[in-house]
């Protein structure tokens, strides 16, 4: 049983009258108790699509910035693929300087309220936290997200955020290609350096994967057309509909329209499949599909969207990432009375964050771990009925490091479940590819990048985020549109 949001606050309350007007030593900032993030029922929020996470109250982000040790190494920082400096912004949300923090945020990050919504912060800056180590738990970390999260949120709300400054217009013109985390961070970063901006998006609303993949009781959509604000406050112009390879090509931008350089962050937005037998089966949906119609066409709202939904009683959901959460608990909340999360592994292997394995358990997500699909079966009418499953076991570690999974002959067994969601991973979109000569890709076609400048094979070219790395995290995907910035804005500076 969860505590309530004023019972948390209330001790957060005493923990910051005993502690927080006078200078603490590393002992006492660690006997500190970490602070629970409050959060909705687990019975009501199955029933709507409301955030889940309801954020600290200012006594707890207070409470929980007083555990920081002000590390002089700083190894936190190291951890950030943007390198927000986490010390300084935490020292001041100790302080309540909530503008203050937030401010230094938006020097590294223009998504500061959606970051510390969805990075996997236990794996990234709360990876190497000193607090941790010394308590030997990665879990008692001082929750950098949640205080990151407080504060975007606290300047957003009082109107106390700050714009990026614009540097004197230098006459180049930049097209931005995709309008995800990658776009985003590139944009920006490019339009600081006083460049004329042009961002290319091919769907009807601009946010990539922060509006089609992430749920709303995740990230409520709100929050990224404000984000995307900032952008257009800043002077970046951005052209929805637009689909780059079909309706200019990438040779058009440059020799047509006249851009100058160009950054391509259009993601990893093709579904990748199992190819088992039954994949055709009606009642079979990528976790693309399946979230982009719940989502960017708000499918759940029956009574005014006019994208249908399909209608279950039983689902399966074969994947253990993020994705895989995302659909199960969208399912959940479509009305599924039951819906499992079928893994190869076991949990300890998963890839998703573990709140998002929390809070799934919590919503009665049941977990068939130690499982992979071999078929799908259906009906005569060519409706899925069931899922054939084999047990597994773990053996050798392969490539990524995780025990790899076994098949056990004879183990297996036909499951009944109405509907499955693929959710297995994505891979590059080829038509940018196919439509622009001279573009190297490797064999899974992610583009080939420079490691230093990501610059692709062609001069002025540049890509980041999952079109290079495959899919991968948020905030991994907004270091790779600064560090191309970093590099474009050199480049333009020569010609």
């Amino acid at each position: 049983m969860h505590a309530t949001i004023e019972e948390l606050d209330a001790q957060a309350q005493g923990i910051v009258s005993e502690y927080g007007n006078r200078q603490l030593k590393p002992k006492e900032r660690l006997e500190i108790p970490l602070q629970e993030m409050p959060s909705q029922d687990p019975q009501l929020r199955i029933t709507n699509m409301e955030e889940v996470a309801l954020g600290y109250t200012e006594a707890q982000v207070k409470a929980e910035a007083l555990r920081c040790l002000q590390c002089k190494n700083k190894p936190c920082i190291a951890g950030c693929p943007v390198a927000i400096d986490i010390p300084a912004f935490i020292a001041e949300a100790a302080e309540g300087n909530f503008a203050e923090a937030a401010a230094i945020i938006k020097e590294s990050s223009l998504l500061p309220s959606i970051c510390g919504r969805v990075c996997p912060q236990e794996s990234q800056c709360q990876l190497p936290c000193t607090v941790g180590k010394s308590l030997k738990d990665v879990d008692l970390s001082v929750s950098i997200g949640r205080i990151e999260r407080f504060v975007a949120d606290w300047a957003r709300e009082n109107k106390k955020e700050t714009t990026p400054t614009v540097g004197e217009p230098t006459g180049r013109r930049v097209a931005v290609v995709g309008s995800g985390p990658a776009g985003i961070s590139a944009a920006a970063d490019l339009r600081r350096a006083g460049h004329s901006v042009v961002m290319f998006e091919a769907l009807h609303k601009a946010g990539g994967v922060l509006v089609y993949g992430i749920p709303e009781f995740r990230l409520p959509k709100s929050i990224v057309e404000h984000e995307l604000k900032t952008l257009t406050d800043m002077g970046v112009e951005i052209r929805r509909n637009f689909l780059v390879g079909k309706t200019r090509t990438v040779r058009d931008l440059m020799e047509k329209d006249g851009f100058d350089a160009i950054f391509i962050g259009s993601g990893a937005g093709l579904p990748r499949f199992l190819n088992i037998e039954g994949e055709n089966y009606v009642g079979v949906f990528s976790a693309n599909e399946y979230l982009t119609r719940s989502n960017l066409m708000k499918a759940y709202d029956r009574s005014h969207s006019r994208t249908p939904i399909y209608n279950s009683h039983s689902v399966a959901v074969f994947g253990g990432g993020n994705v895989a959460m995302d659909a199960a608990r969208t399912a959940k909340r479509l009305g599924a009375e039951r819906v499992t999360i079928v893994y190869r592994r076991t949990e300890a292997e998963m890839p998703a964050r573990k709140e998002e394995v929390a809070h799934a358990k919590e919503e009665g997500i049941e977990f068939l771990l130690l499982h992979a699909p071999l078929r799908i079966v259906a009906d005569g009418k060519g409706k899925v009925n069931g899922v054939e499953l084999i047990t597994c076991e773990l053996g050798e570690p392969d490539a990524s490091g995780r025990r790899r999974p076994v098949e056990i002959p004879g183990s297996e067994k036909v499951h009944p479940f109405d509907t499955v969601i693929v959710a297995i991973g994505n891979d590059s979109n080829p038509l940018i590819h196919a439509t622009t000569d001279g573009l190297e890709v490797n064999k899974w076609g992610n583009f080939i990048v420079d490691e230093e400048t990501l610059e692709t094979s062609i001069k002025g070219v540049y890509a980041g985020g999952d079109i290079v790395l495959g899919a991968a995290t948020v905030i991994l995907a907004m270091g790779q549109g600064r560090k191309a910035a970093k590099a474009m804005n050199e480049y333009l500076a020569t010609l």
